[in-house]
């Protein structure tokens, strides 16, 4: 356990109060997409973390979510799965970090979205940090921005922190769908003139240009 713990960076001005933690021994990652998609980057993976954690010696595999908040100003970077099981410390900070900004409420995130989000990044070769524009959304922010917006779904995901909108400058909206796209996991739609992709684990589809 001590271990795991070493693993854990910490997620930047944020102290976790009342975040509650998904019960992450349920997901499985069962699709051949995702799994090829975190396979294609293990060897390159392995060794950089394996002089840092004595844990990853022996070629275990890993998975990493690196994300900052442009609203907050909080960044995590952190290895979130380790030799076949989620880690529980680092799943509790992912669900304050991805909480209702507007209103800070908590859900436990879904982690299969998370390995979404952590298999594209790692598609795409790039060690910039995804920008998350938007995790979970509290009902009430939700029909607040259905308000304002056609696009927002009434039944939409991130009401469930099944979800995430993201953006890196280093790729276009194209290449970040193209990636999600790839893990054949779930939903990926391109918001091209706002320049941010939607990930998440809902059914395979794909909209927008």
């Amino acid at each position: 356990m001590k271990c795991r713990r070493t693993a854990i960076k910490v997620v930047k001005n944020c102290d976790g109060t009342g975040a509650r933690m998904a019960d992450t021994s349920k997901f499985g990652i069962s699709r051949r997409g995702l799994l090829g998609a975190f396979a294609a980057s293990l060897v390159v993976a392995a060794p950089t973390y394996s002089n840092a954690f004595g844990l990853l010696r022996g070629a275990g595999d890993i998975r990493r979510i690196r994300m900052y908040s442009g609203r907050t100003g909080e960044s995590i970077d952190t290895i979130y799965w380790i030799e076949g099981k989620y880690i529980p410390e680092v799943m509790t900070e992912v669900n304050h970090f991805m909480r209702d900004w507007r209103s800070n409420d908590v859900i436990g995130i879904d982690a299969r979205t998370v390995d979404i989000m952590a298999a594209a990044h790692r598609l795409m070769d790039v060690k910039e940090p995804y920008m998350m524009l938007s995790g979970y959304r509290s009902p009430r922010t939700n029909a607040m921005l259905r308000s304002q917006s056609g696009g927002v779904a009434k039944n939409s995901l991130h009401l469930k922190g099944q979800a995430a909108d993201l953006r890196l400058k280093s790729r276009s909206v194209g290449q970040m769908a193209k990636a999600a796209a790839a893990c054949a996991s779930g939903g990926v739609g391109r918001y091209s003139r706002s320049n941010f992709v939607h990930m998440d684990c809902g059914p395979v589809r794909s909209w927008g240009g």
